[in-house]
């Protein structure tokens, strides 16, 4: 139960008083309250510029708030029920990093969801930790990996009950759950902490048409990308910490090492807007977001060259392709047509509806009959099977991340590499979700899938397949 007024937006309010007040400015930004700009941006940045301030009288500081900042995370700690709110200028990637160096520490296991975010393992070797990872089941529902089930994870808890914490994903990239609250409860039987990477799930508070957030269901400490589907500026989001499983002190230790020291005053402005935004959405507006959400769904459902699948997140709507289409393809497609979807896969595209009514019927319905109009007599392509990715339902790194620090790098032909311990992650981007970790054996498997992912025209960070990947120089182990 809101016991706040969460109309009110203190930080916000803060900013526009101070630049409605005409300060002359002996001080950073270099700007100074757009005063210094090219002239050829000023059009887009000008209304902005004046609200990007620093530390000032009145103004507060995010890394010892106790002013207009830490009014605004009092009411984002009411609105979403956690204990505490910190506002990230990192994006989630700040928030994920400072759960995890928050709860283990060189050599502490800690059980982690295998298909997670990038930043997650950044955060395992930060640390030094020892990860037990969890391998996602294979849904054939949405044909793809959503989650671990819960029989691993009890396995999981039977063979490592002296994990630190457990590290999930909820929900995923398209809008999947899973069962949560039991899971909660199983690893807090342990005393583990539950940290949950809920990127995707800041609007779920809003409304019972949306799934359940994770803090709600018990879980210790939440991340969410407010930038994702509230409005807010990208790289704003929200770390949220609800139980004494979790020290707040230390969260915001490593906050204040991991974020600038001079962080977004609009970043952190738009946190509190979307907020309130998010806290005052009406049923009757809700009820037009649903209803448009609806009929896009369908409007896209229309076509014989892909199929739309149902997700747990109504806001979240994905293409299945078909006929031996690809996902890139059929992406390039749309985009041609001026409309940009969030990502494509190999098979599948999604399409993020937002948090307003979409208004642009006509475009996507007669984008969605050109491209059926084009895709008519196009080859078709063999599907790439990925559904034995993972073949362990526990795994753990061939090398602990301390050995890899000693370790000397060296280069080998990417279709080579079976066999040798991969020191960088093979990362298709988006989602950022790595299909070789660094510290784990390359197996031939995973470069005939990354092959045909290249040949696809998936998209992978820090790697072209074609060329050379970085290796431990140890005695290869043949695989």
């Amino acid at each position: 139960m809101m016991n706040s007024n969460q109309k009110k937006t203190p930080l916000y309010d803060a900013l526009k008083q101070f630049a409605d007040s005409s300060p002359v400015s002996f001080h950073v930004p270099g700007h100074e309250n757009g005063r210094i700009f090219p002239d050829q941006a000023r059009e887009h940045f000008g209304s902005l510029l004046p609200l990007d301030l620093t530390e000032l009288s009145g103004l507060d500081d995010l890394h010892a708030p106790n002013g207009m900042i830490n009014k605004a995370q009092e009411l984002a700690a009411d609105f979403f029920g956690a204990n505490h709110t910190h506002f990230l200028v990192g994006g989630s990637t700040a928030g994920n990093l400072a759960m995890i160096l928050s709860t283990v520490s060189a050599g502490d296991k800690i059980i982690v969801q295998r298909n997670s975010h990038k930043s997650i393992f950044n955060g395992l070797e930060l640390t030094g930790a020892r990860p037990i990872f969890l391998s996602p089941v294979f849904d054939d529902s949405v044909n793809r990996y959503t989650a671990p089930d819960i029989e691993t994870m009890r396995k999981a808890l039977k063979q490592h009950p002296e994990a630190k914490a457990v590290m999930l994903t909820y929900p995923d990239y398209f809008g999947k759950t899973f069962e949560m609250r039991e899971i909660i409860k199983l690893f807090h039987e342990y005393d583990i902490p539950v940290l949950v990477d809920e990127a995707h799930g800041v609007h779920f508070p809003s409304s019972s048409a949306f799934p359940d957030s994770a803090l709600a269901l018990g879980a210790d400490a939440v991340v969410q990308s407010a930038h994702k589907m509230a409005p807010a500026m990208t790289m704003g989001a929200y770390l949220h910490t609800r139980t004494g499983r979790i020290s707040d002190s230390r969260i915001h230790h490593y906050l204040q090492m991991l974020q600038s020291s001079s962080p977004s005053y609009p970043i952190m402005a738009s946190l509190d807007l979307a907020r309130s935004f998010l806290a005052n959405l009406t049923a009757h507006n809700l009820a037009l977001i649903l209803e448009s959400a609806h009929q896009v769904s369908n409007m896209l459902d229309s076509s014989d060259y892909w199929d739309v699948l149902w997700a747990d997140d109504p806001l979240k709507i994905t293409l299945q392709v078909k006929h031996g289409m690809t996902g890139k393809k059929i992406a390039d497609l749309f985009e041609a047509q001026g409309i940009y979807p969030e990502l494509s896969t190999h098979t599948q595209v999604l399409f993020i509806h937002g948090l307003a009514p979409f208004d642009k019927f006509n475009h996507l319905k007669n984008a969605v009959g050109h491209i059926g109009t084009q895709l008519k007599n196009t080859p078709n392509h063999d599907i790439i099977n990925t559904n034995n990715l993972f073949t362990e339902r526990l795994m753990e790194l061939d090398l602990d991340y301390t050995t890899m620090h000693k370790l000397s790098v060296t280069q080998v032909p990417f279709q080579q590499s079976a066999g040798y311990i991969a020191a960088e992650a093979v990362t298709p981007y988006p989602p950022g979700i790595p299909l070789i970790l660094k510290g784990e054996r390359i197996t031939r498997h995973h470069i005939r899938i990354l092959e045909a992912f290249h040949q696809q025209g998936v998209h992978f960070q820090h790697l072209d397949i074609n060329n050379e990947i970085n290796v431990f120089q140890i005695r290869r182990c043949s695989k």
